[in-house]
């Protein structure tokens, strides 16, 4: 698998378990789990966006 592809999908992954987490903190009440899950989502996001740039740059 290409490392782009890798990226994205690990990146997909990511903002996934970011979602959840936040979910679950706004469930519970929990602001610590809610800032985890969107530094999570951010992080996926990055990660989405860093494979993007990658395949551009592979052609």
């Amino acid at each position: 698998m290409k490392p782009s592809t890798q990226d994205k999908i690990e990146g997909t992954a990511k903002e996934v378990k970011g979602n959840i987490k936040q979910g679950a903190g706004k469930l519970v009440g929990n602001e610590r789990l809610q800032a985890a899950g969107r530094a999570d989502k951010l992080d996926g996001r990055v990660q989405k966006k860093v494979g993007e740039i990658e395949k551009v740059f592979d052609r």
